[in-house]
């Protein structure tokens, strides 16, 4: 697996490529290094302050690769670096695609003032505009005490599938937890049970044959997904939940403790960089990291 890390010296890139160690690299797996030199000129700036500024970036930049480096120390796969110029977001996206990368993996930055699962524009902008899947992590999961915990959700789409599967691509460790969640959209889930005795005999059997059927659907779409996690995984749970697959996901990240959220990117078609509502979600709220498995 071809890994892309971008950093910026700020302890949550670090903390980043210190969550590679949680992997099972090779040494036929890569980590591709990269920092970006970004440079905005203040207004009515002095050109003399204006390069002293493009110096110091200029030379603390090997020190910040050196410190990633460290990190990665323990790991047997090739690593390689690079120090590219220009706009953090595009320079990413633009190695990904040079070094072919399967797998972006970025720290990902808290807002100022908000609270710290709203993460930055540059991981969001990333995310939004990668065409391979991004793994953002968070503070929490900086220093894990094993095993992982992997909360894949799927909707039996195409591009959930594509997540799974690529869930199972990727070297984590044999005794990794995966729950696989599927959460049923239901057009009669928001009608309370204690309501039922007031709709007519007929209703509730067409009701009650709706849930049987959604719930079926939900036991084969999970059993295709343990089926595409293969071997990878030797602790794989299930979990099926009616309500917003949003609300519901998230729910279940928290109470199962998850480490990392996987989610597919279903898209909104004619609208590049524009995810749909569930990985948008995700994304904006997820207490701890995200994988969107990019298909769009």
């Amino acid at each position: 697996m071809k890994i892309l890390l971008p950093v910026d010296g700020s302890e949550h890139s670090l903390g980043a490529a210190g969550f590679l160690n949680n992997l099972k690299l090779s040494e036929n797996d890569s980590i591709h290094i990269l920092h970006v030199i970004q440079f905005v000129p203040l207004v009515h700036d002095v050109e003399t302050y204006s390069n002293l500024i493009y110096n110091i970036k200029g030379e603390l930049a090997p020190r910040i690769i050196e410190e990633t480096r460290a990190r990665l120390k323990g790991i047997p796969s090739r690593v390689t670096d690079e120090i590219r110029e220009g706009d953090v977001e595009k320079a990413i996206i633009d190695a990904a695609l040079s070094t072919e990368a399967d797998l972006i993996v970025m720290g990902a930055r808290g807002v100022k003032g908000l609270a710290s699962f709203i993460v930055g524009s540059t991981t969001r902008a990333v995310v939004l505009n990668s065409h391979v899947p991004v793994l953002a992590i968070k503070q929490k999961q900086w220093e894990i005490t094993p095993p992982l915990k992997v909360l894949l959700a799927t909707d039996g789409s195409e591009y959930s599938d594509i997540a799974g599967r690529f869930l199972a691509s990727i070297p984590f460790k044999i005794e990794t937890e995966v729950t696989v969640l599927h959460v049923i959209q239901s057009p009669v889930h928001d009608i309370p049970e204690r309501f039922f005795i007031e709709i007519d005999e007929r209703a509730k059997e067409e009701v009650a044959k709706i849930r049987t059927m959604e719930f079926s659907r939900a036991e084969e779409i999970i059993e295709r997904t343990i089926e595409f996690l293969g071997d990878s995984f030797k602790d794989i749970k299930t979990l099926t939940k009616v309500g917003d697959p949003s609300t519901e996901i998230l729910s279940a990240a928290r109470n199962i403790d998850a480490d990392i959220i996987v989610t597919g990117c279903r898209g909104l078609k004619g609208l590049k960089g524009m995810l749909g509502s569930v990985s948008r979600n995700i994304m904006r709220h997820a207490e701890c990291s995200f994988m969107i498995g990019k298909a769009c």
